[in-house]
């Protein structure tokens, strides 16, 4: 058990029991299962998520994206949430805003479903639709968007085999964008300025070596690029003229 740091032995203690012995736990988590998919849930900014194999753990860098959103925003009347996996941004967004429509769209059939199952353990309204991106959303909702978030596949193909291991044990499909690793930022950044209305803002996560050609790909809109707590680049946030 030593090979375990302390702080999550004692989590893994914590919800061990007779149907969970702990030896089962640690070796669980010395063969590379992430400690979320173990414990079954994990936090974001104010809400409880469920959490496994299907989506990926909700993390800081995106607890980032959520507290730029919330400062860039007020009463916002429509969000709408890219890449939602767990539904972790678009619930915790709908529970900033309660008055605010939010949607949520998610390729992952999986995904999705943690999501709903997300959205009923929190009591909270969200649409969610399965679906690339921009594709599920009602077309009325074009130039109507106030805030945009995304947190998309960023990862190349080669930068995923350098992943430590229990990274690789997330959802691929949520991890790796393709060859580059900027292909779904670039499908973003090609429609996101027709869905956002003027004075609409987006903040997009992304990886910390993307931050000039990320930004390139945003057609018409000024993007900027910011950095999450460890200074690295991280975010691309603009506001339509």
């Amino acid at each position: 058990m030593e090979q375990i740091p302390p702080h999550e032995l004692s989590r893994l203690e914590a919800i061990a029991g007779p149907k969970r012995p702990l030896e089962e736990l640690v070796a669980r988590r010395i063969g590379g299962e992430p400690l979320q998919y173990i414990e079954g849930s994990a936090p974001f900014a104010t809400l409880d998520l469920v959490v496994d194999e299907r989506v990926l753990v909700p993390r800081p860098e995106t607890e980032g994206l959520f507290d730029i959103a919330t400062k860039m925003v007020r009463n916002p009347e429509v969000i709408v949430d890219l890449c939602t996996g767990s539904g972790a941004l678009a619930l915790a967004l709908k529970n900033a805003f309660p008055s605010a429509a939010v949607f949520a769209t998610e390729i992952s059939e999986d995904a999705i479903a943690v999501a709903m199952e997300n959205k009923s353990r929190n009591h909270l309204d969200v649409y969610l639709a399965r679906g690339d991106l921009f594709d599920p959303l009602p077309a009325s909702l074009l130039g109507e968007v106030d805030l945009l978030v995304a947190n998309p596949p960023y990862v190349s193909e080669r930068e995923f085999e350098a992943l430590p291991d229990d990274v690789k044990r997330e959802p691929k499909i949520a991890l790796v964008a393709g060859w580059t690793g900027l292909e779904v930022i670039q499908e973003i950044g090609a429609s996101a300025a027709r869905w956002l209305r003027p004075g609409g803002v987006l903040v997009c996560e992304i990886g910390e070596r993307q931050g000039v050609s990320a930004a390139s790909s945003f057609l018409d809109l000024p993007t900027v690029v910011r950095q999450d707590l460890t200074g690295r680049d991280r975010y691309l946030v603009a506001v339509k003229p």
